[in-house]
């Protein structure tokens, strides 16, 4: 066993030097390798992290934006239908004022037509009287001579 033990710890003191080489490589890849490579990594990250947020801000300006505008068009179209709105109520107000005074006019010209019919059927009757009398005679005459020659 002593033999064991004697062949174990050669084999120890042996592999001394090799644990020590790896030790050494371990802090040597630590000290010039990850540590420079860890502090650019996060460097990376944090300018990719700053572009996404960067990114994911001018993408809610932009949806801001376009909501503003969406906005502007609604208030755009509403305010130009409501112009549209006014000015087919201007022209249905001035189509009435004007079918109104038409209207009135033709009242107007209607009245003088009717006084004037009326003025006119006045003189006629007046005429009729003024001569009913003259054309009795006249029919009197007229009979008279007819009736007054049969007779005879």
């Amino acid at each position: 066993m002593d033999e064991i033990l004697q062949q174990l710890g050669a084999l120890l003191l042996g592999a001394i030097p090799t644990i020590l080489l790896f030790v050494v490589l371990v802090a040597a890849y630590q000290t010039l390798v990850q540590g420079p490579l860890n502090k650019t990594l996060a460097e990376r990250r944090a300018k990719t992290e700053g572009a996404v947020e960067n990114a994911h801000k001018a993408i809610a300006q932009a949806e801001a934006k376009a909501a503003e505008y969406a906005d502007k068009l609604r208030q755009a179209r509403a305010e130009i239908f409501k112009m549209r709105e006014q000015r087919a109520k201007q022209r249905n107000a001035e189509r009435e004022s004007a079918l109104d005074a038409a209207r009135k006019a033709a009242g107007v010209k209607v009245g003088e037509a009717k006084a004037a019919l009326d003025g006119e059927a006045e003189r006629a009757r007046q005429t009729i009287h003024g001569s009913a009398g003259e054309l009795a005679n006249q029919v009197v005459r007229a009979v008279l001579p007819v009736a007054a020659g049969s007779s005879r």
